[in-house]
């Protein structure tokens, strides 16, 4: 939350194009990460078709990476007060091949 002392050269003004605003629908998602970074592939995986692609790929440094996680376990909390707990119901296993792999 932001601080509300804060003065106006402080704060930061973010814009969110039209085209992103209508953001990319995903229901699973990869991490893999070097020491210097994290990468988080969002992926749109649709039944009965058995290749998928990666919809967006988001690169962060292992201190926003864990600024991140500690976000969504405050996002997660705050949601299921409001609307209850989600049900956590573990996914099939799905085999997964990636093709080439690299190391950055």
């Amino acid at each position: 939350m932001a601080d509300q002392n804060q003065t106006p050269e402080n704060q930061l003004n973010i814009e969110l194009p039209e085209e992103i605003a209508e953001g990319v629908y995903s229901n699973l998602a990869i991490i893999s990460h070097s020491p210097q970074e994290f990468v988080i592939d969002f992926v749109r995986v649709m039944p009965g078709i058995p290749k998928a692609k990666v919809k967006s790929r988001v690169v962060v440094t292992p201190e926003h990476a864990k600024r991140l996680m500690k976000a969504l376990i405050d996002n997660v909390k705050k949601y299921e007060q409001q609307f209850g707990t989600i049900n956590d119901r573990d996914a099939p296993m799905m085999p997964m091949n990636f093709g080439p792999t690299a190391q950055a």
